[in-house]
This record gives C-alpha cells, sequence and structure tokens, in this order.
C-alpha cells in the first residue's frame, strides 16, 4: 500500500502576526511545528503501513525550513518526503497550494491514499485536503475517527453533527482526519538523529520540477483578495458588585432579569 500524507508546517504560537498590506502570515522569526491535526494523518498512515505493509511519503509545500517537518515526519516512520519550495509558490491560497500539491501528487505517480489533518491551525478552512481530492478526481473521505481496509476498498467512520456514518470507498481516495482517531508517536532519539543525516530520503522540487505553470501557483495563481486584515476586540466589559452576600444576590438577579438572562 502506497501512502501520501500532506503535512504543513504552522507557526507554534497562539499569537500570530498578519501582514496587513498583504493579508499574510507574518513567519519570521517565529517558532514552527508540524500542523498538529497532521501528526494525527502522520501517526493513521504508519498504522496503516504497519498492518498492511508499504510505503508512507510526506508531502509538504514551504520555505527551506519547513524541511524540519519532513525530517520529524522521517523521525517517526515515513519513508520518503518532499519538500516543495520555490520563490513562485510564495501567497498561495487554498486554491493555488491545492494545484501545487496535486501537480507534485501526478509526479510521484501511484498511491493508495492521501491522508491530511482535516485543517490546519494557521488557517482553519478544511478546504486544501478536499481541494485536492477535486483536483485529482478521486472520492474524499472527510472528519474521519476510524479507517479500515477490506478488499482494496476504505471503511471509514466520518463524524457528522448528529453522530458519525460509516462510509466504503474504492482506492484511490482522500481522507481528512481529525485528533480523535489516534495517538501521534514520539519518535526515539535515534531516529531523529538519523533523519537529520544526509541519508534521509529527502527530495527537493520546484515549481519546474512538478511542471507547474506559474500563471496557477503562488499568489498569482490565488483568486482569494484580502480586503481587510484586523485583529478582533475580545475586551468585555465587567461590572462588579459588593456589599453584602444577600444583596449582592438579589441586585444580580435584578440584573440579569432586567437583561432577559432569567
Amino acid at each position: 500500500m502506497d501512502i501520501i500524507v500532506l503535512i504543513k508546517q504552522v507557526p507554534d504560537t497562539s499569537d500570530v502576526k498578519i501582514d496587513k498590506k498583504t493579508g499574510n502570515l507574518i513567519r519570521e522569526g517565529v517558532p514552527t511545528i508540524i500542523n498538529p491535526y497532521d501528526l494525527h494523518a502522520l501517526e493513521e498512515a504508519l498504522l496503516l503501513k504497519e498492518k498492511y505493509k508499504g510505503k508512507v511519503t510526506a508531502l509538504t509545500m514551504g520555505p527551506p525550513q519547513a524541511i524540519d517537518a519532513l525530517q520529524e515526519a522521517i523521525a517517526m516512520g515515513v519513508d520518503t518526503g518532499i519538500l516543495l519550495t520555490d520563490m513562485a509558490f510564495a501567497g498561495a491560497d487554498t486554491w493555488a497550494t491545492s494545484y501545487t500539491l496535486g501537480k507534485c501528487i501526478e509526479k510521484i505517480g501511484r498511491f493508495d491514499i492521501i491522508i491530511c489533518g482535516f485543517q490546519a491551525i494557521d488557517g482553519d478552512t478544511a478546504q486544501v485536503g478536499p481541494q485536492v481530492a477535486e483536483y485529482l478526481d478521486i472520492p474524499q473521505l472527510t472528519y474521519v475517527r476510524d479507517i479500515k481496509i477490506s478488499r482494496k476498498k476504505v471503511i471509514a467512520e466520518r463524524i457528522t453533527d448528529g453522530g458519525y456514518e460509516k462510509i466504503e470507498c474504492g482506492m484511490p481516495a482522500l481522507i481528512t482526519v481529525i485528533k480523535e482517531i489516534n495517538k501521534p508517536r514520539y519518535p526515539a532519539i535515534e531516529e531523529i538523529i538519523s533523519a537529520c543525516s544526509d541519508d534521509a530520503d529527502i527530495k527537493i522540487w520546484n515549481a519546474g520540477d512538478i511542471g507547474a505553470k506559474v500563471e496557477d501557483i503562488g499568489l498569482m495563481g490565488s483568486p482569494t483578495n484580502v480586503k481587510k486584515v484586523y485583529t478582533p476586540d475580545q475586551k468585555r466589559k465587567g461590572e462588579t458588585l459588593e456589599g453584602k452576600p444577600e444583596v449582592v444576590a438579589r441586585e444580580l438577579l435584578e440584573k440579569l432579569k432586567g437583561k432577559n438572562i432569567l
């Protein structure tokens, strides 16, 4: 079984800053991690590999330093890492990103399953996985919490607003997973050292390597236009009630009734 996992390197901070002119995240000087949901995708791919045999390839698009994410993936047990990096990729929205990833997967060739986290914590759009599936014209299973393989078919449980549903589809297919699906493993020290050596199987490709059209990638290929960027005001107005408990309780009760809360 050949499995491709899409991963993304994201800022390791809750204090995300945005360039007000471009609408893009400011990544310089900010520590990064693998998107937490993608760690669950990596773990599930490795579990499937251990059960059904095969190969796992981790694929990411980003600046040169995104190679750190691939080294971590290889330390976990991934066989091959592919870094898509090119100045022409800069400023890509989800549409251009999905096109670029799709072109790379076409270059990789044969695969049975693509797995990714259901969304990235720096964008929260949950669009890239489904858009890659649409580009490749393959079935997609989203918000999946359990995966089984039977007779060359995927049997998955996916959460819904009212519970969950079980779906069966043929392969190849793309699956987006939620954190409830597993608990990601921690790589051993020796595996981390090995993943950072020259022997690690990491390929670095640019736009030309995957045959991507310049007008379809990066900022040029992104139909999304950022009109306004601002930080919402999260301050709440409060009021302190003082006095004897029974008096404060009656005053609070009246105020809640006055606002039709009670």
